[in-house]
């Protein structure tokens, strides 16, 4: 049924709607919303058979989560930032044993600094966890991804992360059709595991494997990675008969058929690329949008086909490898290794910085003009990195870099008011940027 609902509202429903058995959870913001209005259903008998369990810390729900599914329930949890770095030895426990867990990261950025704002960074971190990454565009599909979740991991029994925009996703109201229970029981059929632990047939799990075996095991993982690619988009055209709506799938074009110039990105900021892509095209711009929504695995033939065509991709990024760059631009030029195709990797959003339509247009400005570098931070405050590397080279004792940024961004903001100016405010991101109609 189509309400107006947040977004972490419309995720609780959904996962409720596939019926978990065990639910571990910590909280921690932007996803505690999720876990909370599960244990309110719990609370209510609104999801019998399921057992809620609040544990001490994120190690602890994913410890939990293992425990639970090895004996073969259906299990379900939820985390952001530093409890998915807390949590990060079980995470890559649950890979390796192969246990087809579901869990929502409601992305954030990691500090140090502390940063509780949006952007890709816990989530990439763990990309060679073993676990599959699906990025939602829109609370829609956030909610539709977590059911189809449920069916590609127990499938495969591997474990899947749905990665929603913290704040900008969960936090958005917005009209959402919330998966049903009639309907999700038409699409998800009921969990049989792969493997069970089981009192009477008593077998360890995890056990210690040598080098004779190792590699062997870490192919098979990367072997279900694989089917994963086949298995997704079959499980998406499953859900569009059923629900009657496109959702999931491994990469989503946008306006590429002609395309000279494309831009690559994942997850909310998508909204707004498209807005962009609008108005340039409207200037007879040949430019198109590459939505990805799988990015484990990293769905490289896709890639290729939606590229191949262009004169050269952006990739718009909200993360990065420090001391190198790019991520997900690494993998897209792979993709298209041995074509003649420029790139372009831009940063954004970093610590939730708005990605503003101007911004975009600014960066494509530089493009057509031959000016935009191969590696760029968007919008990216040169006054106050050069004064912190000139404060840097002053003084070994140069302090704090977060700290000493902050307090020059204040000190100027300041400056600004006592001499009359008003403060400036990035303008707010385009209404599609949460999915909104």
């Amino acid at each position: 049924m189509r309400e107006q609902i947040e977004g972490s509202q419309a995720i609780a429903r959904a996962v409720a709607a596939c019926r978990p058995e065990v639910i571990a959870a910590y909280p921690i913001s932007p996803q505690t919303h999720i876990v909370e209005a599960l244990s309110a259903l719990v609370k209510k008998g609104g999801l019998e058979g399921c057992e809620y369990l609040n544990v001490e810390s994120e190690f602890g729900a994913m410890s939990a989560c293992i425990g639970a599914s090895a004996v073969g329930a259906r299990t379900y949890t939820a985390t952001a930032s530093q409890g998915l770095l807390f949590m990060v030895e079980a995470v890559y426990n649950a890979a390796g044993l192969g246990l087809p867990i579901v869990m929502t990261v409601a992305n954030r950025a990691i500090g140090a600094p502390i940063n509780i704002w949006n952007d890709h960074t816990d989530t990439m971190s763990q990309r060679d966890s073993g676990w599959l990454q699906l990025y939602a565009e829109t609370n829609q599909e956030a909610a539709d991804l977590h059911v189809q979740a449920f069916r590609i991991a127990e499938e495969l029994s591997i474990p899947v992360m749905v990665c929603m925009d913290g704040f900008i996703l969960t936090h958005a109201m917005e009209i959402v059709d919330v998966p049903d229970e009639d309907q999700v029981a038409r699409f998800l059929p009921p969990y049989e595991p792969r493997q069970v632990l089981d009192p009477a047939k008593p077998v360890s799990i995890g056990a210690m494997v040598g080098p004779e075996a190792y590699t062997e095991v870490r192919y098979l993982a990367h072997h279900r990675q694989k089917q994963a690619l086949e298995l997704i988009p079959r499980v998406a055209a499953d859900f569009k008969e059923v629900f009657g709506r496109e959702s999931g799938g491994l990469v989503r074009p946008y306006r590429t058929e002609d395309a000279e110039t494309i831009i690559v990105s994942m997850g909310s900021v998508l909204g707004t690329i498209k807005d962009v892509v609008d108005e340039r095209r409207a200037r007879g711009e040949r430019i198109g949008v590459l939505g990805i929504t799988s990015f484990r695995p990293f769905p490289m033939d896709a890639v290729r086909e939606a590229l191949k065509g262009c004169t050269r991709f952006v990739n718009v990024e909200k993360a990065f490898s420090v001391g190198l760059g790019g991520i997900v631009s690494s993998h897209c030029r792979s993709a298209v290794r041995g074509m003649s195709i420029e790139n372009y990797e831009v940063f954004a959003g970093l610590g939730g910085r708005p990605i503003t339509k101007a911004s975009l247009h600014s960066l494509l400005d530089d493009l057509a003009a031959g000016a935009l570098e191969e590696q760029t931070f968007l919008d990216l405050d040169r006054a106050l990195v050069d004064a912190e590397l000139a404060r840097e080279a002053a003084s070994r004792r140069s302090g704090p870099t977060a700290e000493n940024i902050m307090r020059d961004s204040h000190a100027r903001t300041d400056a600004a008011l006592a001499h009359g100016a008003p403060p400036t405010d990035d303008a707010p991101p385009s209404p599609r940027a949460t999915g909104a109609n």
